[in-house]
């Protein structure tokens, strides 16, 4: 009997490794952009197929080459990359990769559309093939320095929508009553709901409206582990939605 015609085909078009992901580096500094194209390079499943030396050769580039990903320096001559963000996110995902470790600059980049921050000196090779496919799969990634400054802000916005108000002391002349005190209104929002320090700190990144796989990346651990802590906080908040937990752990609730 004959092979099907189509018989072994299926199997053949499985196996097939998948196109590697092609990668845009912008950097205004030659030795750091030949260094970077020769690091991912190295990976099977990464390829630059550009490179860029400000903002604007780097969207020129892009619309030339449409990359999976962009790496995109934040300070460079011309075009910087700050002014450059908020144009290439539209074209593909953008990873800044920087010596800036302000925390102004991190927040401003993730709200123009940044899908991960890396700070040099913070990664190593292997770290940043990752980084890479993370960001060209959707998937955040952040270094140590920017993690700590969009937690600084997140916790910052929270506290403005929450702040303790202080309790006056009693007389002097009553030392029991200072002992007996216990903080009410001033009380943490943390330790009125019997939260861990890990669940407060998801807590605040649902606030900020994070969702799970974001939640994930900033803290260096997996999607299942931030629903079992969600799981826990809902549980203490007494809710069973992201809303809800949000309105009473910023107090409009």
């Amino acid at each position: 009997m004959p092979p099907h015609p189509f018989e072994g085909r299926f199997e053949e078009h499985a196996d097939r490794p998948s196109p590697p992901l092609r990668v845009l580096v912008a950097d205004d500094n030659p030795v750091i952009r030949a260094g970077l194209t020769a690091v991912l390079s190295a990976s099977d499943d990464l390829t630059v197929v550009a490179e860029a030396e400000d903002g604007r050769a780097a969207y020129e580039a892009a619309l030339r080459h449409r990359p999976d990903v962009i790496l995109l320096d934040v300070r460079m001559p011309g075009v910087d990359g700050m002014a450059a963000l908020p144009y290439l996110v539209r074209l593909a995902p953008v990873m800044m990769l920087t010596y800036s470790d302000e925390r102004e600059i991190v927040q401003e980049a993730v709200r123009l559309g940044a899908g991960g921050y890396l700070v040099h000196g913070e990664f190593t090779t292997p770290q940043l093939a990752q980084a890479v496919r993370d960001v060209g799969g959707g998937r955040p990634h952040f270094t140590p320095t920017a993690t700590n400054a969009l937690l600084a802000h997140i916790r910052a916005d929270a506290t403005a929508h929450a702040k303790p108000k202080l309790r006056f002391l009693p007389p002097q002349n009553s030392p029991q009553n200072l002992s007996q005190m216990q903080p009410d209104v001033g009380q943490s929002t943390q330790s009125r709901f019997q939260l861990s320090g890990r669940e407060a700190e998801i807590m605040d990144l649902i606030a900020s409206g994070m969702n799970n796989q974001q939640i994930a990346a900033v803290c260096f651990i997996s999607e299942k582990t931030v629903k079992n802590h969600i799981n826990r906080i809902f549980a203490k908040l007494h809710t069973t939605t992201r809303s809800q937990a949000t309105a009473k752990w910023l107090g409009v609730a």
